[in-house]
């Protein structure tokens, strides 16, 4: 097909967004405008022109070379955002990895940018425009996979494994002091006192059961590396059963904050990590799972006390 190639000298009455004059030169739709733009076919003074928000001047000379039988798509742009990064992503769910300092969801104050807003700003740019329905949640400083729905039906299946304690969640944390058994599962019954903080304590009608079964990793002079997998999913639940324990999370502000400040870490962060996740796709049936890497700061901190 013959390559068409369309000149403008910017005049006054033409000076200003370089998109609208490529638009009115070619005729074509605004996407066609842009996939024009990703694939080289737009330059000014002979220079090329990748950047559709740019502007030019008077006396400036805006070229286009395009195929006139060709569609110019779009190219895919890379996300990019602060507090997550995608995993995995189909029709029917997304599986994100969280940054510390990130609220799963707004708490009653309604903050901005919580993960869910989030998700669900990245998701209206995809043409399902489909909106992140919340299934689990991480405390706020702690990082690592987490799971959405793209519409009810489907968060309520994944919900519904979560309850049948069916998911596979393993987490890597730094604990203060060394734990002396390899491995070992916390059973215990955490209570919300009323400033909202938990605690260990006997079994009533305002407890929950919380499960935890951890493994050494590694032994530190003064903290240890473990990994620990959760049979139920209770807010605070691994920070709330380590402190009970006398080794509460690295960095953790509520549970023993004394104990749990170490001169080596200086994150505002937990040393905790969501750094696995499996569970049954409701749609395929498949079994899928995910992995996250450790963040910098803990495999710092463990190269560091090597």
């Amino acid at each position: 097909m013959p390559i068409k190639t369309l000149s403008l000298t910017v005049d006054e009455e033409k000076a200003g967004r370089i998109d609208l004059i490529v638009r009115d030169l070619a005729g074509v739709s605004r996407s066609q405008v842009r996939g024009m733009f990703d694939h080289g076919c737009v330059s000014v003074n002979g220079h090329p022109c990748k950047g559709i928000a740019g502007s030019v001047k008077v006396g400036d000379v805006v070229s286009l070379r395009f195929d006139p039988h060709q569609r110019y798509r779009e190219k895919k742009r890379t996300w990019d955002d602060r507090t997550f990064s995608v995993v995995f992503e189909d029709e029917h769910l997304i599986v994100v990895d969280k940054a510390a300092g990130t609220l799963t969801v707004p708490t009653d104050n309604g903050e901005p940018n919580s993960l869910v807003d989030r998700i669900s700003i990245y998701l209206s740019h995809s043409r399902s425009q489909k909106e992140a329905c919340v299934v689990h949640r991480l405390d706020r400083e702690v990082s690592g996979l987490l799971v959405f729905g793209k519409h009810e039906a489907i968060a309520k299946q994944l919900i519904e494994q979560f309850k049948q304690r069916k998911p596979q969640r393993v987490y890597t944390a730094i604990v203060a002091g060394v734990i002396a058994d390899d491995e070992g599962t916390y059973h215990s019954h955490p209570a919300t006192g009323s400033n909202l903080g938990r605690y260990v304590t006997k079994p009533s009608r305002d407890t929950e059961t919380a499960i935890t079964h951890f493994r050494v990793v590694r032994r530190m002079a003064d903290t240890t590396l473990v990994e620990v997998q959760l049979e139920t999913g209770k807010r605070n639940q691994i920070r709330v059963q380590f402190a009970d324990a006398g080794h509460p999370v690295l960095g953790d502000p509520r549970y023993q904050a004394k104990r749990a400040s170490h001169p080596f870490w200086v994150r505002k962060r937990i040393a905790l990590h969501a750094r696995s996740l499996a569970f049954t796709h409701p749609v395929t049936g498949e079994e899928v799972q995910f992995e996250s890497p450790l963040p910098s700061a803990i495999q710092k901190f463990v190269n560091a006390a090597r």
